[in-house]
């Protein structure tokens, strides 16, 4: 059954859209960032490998919430690796493992693009969407991503 919460079914198809691709985004870069955890090494192993564990465990908070999010407009949540892979636009590296200081510069890239596209997705939910909530939501996400992308900039200080 459809919400029925002042969203035409377009504007809601649309917010699902969005989070969706960032749902797609978020689980890749989840997937790279544990792998990352798996694989440092070096003179700051332990401090990176801590890092990146605490970086996954709030990705994988966030994957959460924006499935339930798709799930509050009423929606189903994709689920498959397939589905992600085909709306993300993080992309993976299968084969490769990069010293530590390019995992860190391949993440920060990563969050930063994420930074970007929620910019324009927070205008769009809002305006053009008229969805309050999903833009307020999509803010806080935003603001995580900041937070993270500015720890991992200073490590490449």
């Amino acid at each position: 059954m459809k919400p029925d919460i002042g969203i035409s079914n377009k504007h809601i198809n649309n917010s699902v859209e969005i989070l969706s691709s960032l749902l797609a985004n978020e689980m890749i870069l989840y997937v790279k960032t544990r792998k990352f955890h798996w694989n440092v090494s070096g003179e700051s192993f332990m401090e990176l490998h801590k890092l990146f564990e605490g970086q996954y465990n709030q990705l994988e908070e966030s994957i959460d919430e924006i499935a339930e999010r798709i799930g509050k407009l009423g929606s189903k949540t994709i689920g498959t690796m397939s589905e992600f892979i085909e709306l993300s636009s993080i992309q993976e590296n299968p084969g490769k493992y990069p010293n530590s200081k390019d995992m860190l510069k391949d993440l920060l890239s990563d969050h930063e693009n994420i930074i970007i596209q929620l910019r324009k997705d927070i205008d769009e939910s809002a305006d053009k969407n008229k969805d309050a909530g999903t833009a307020d939501f999509l803010t806080g996400l935003m603001e995580q991503h900041e937070t993270i992308s500015w720890v991992i900039r200073r490590y490449l200080n």
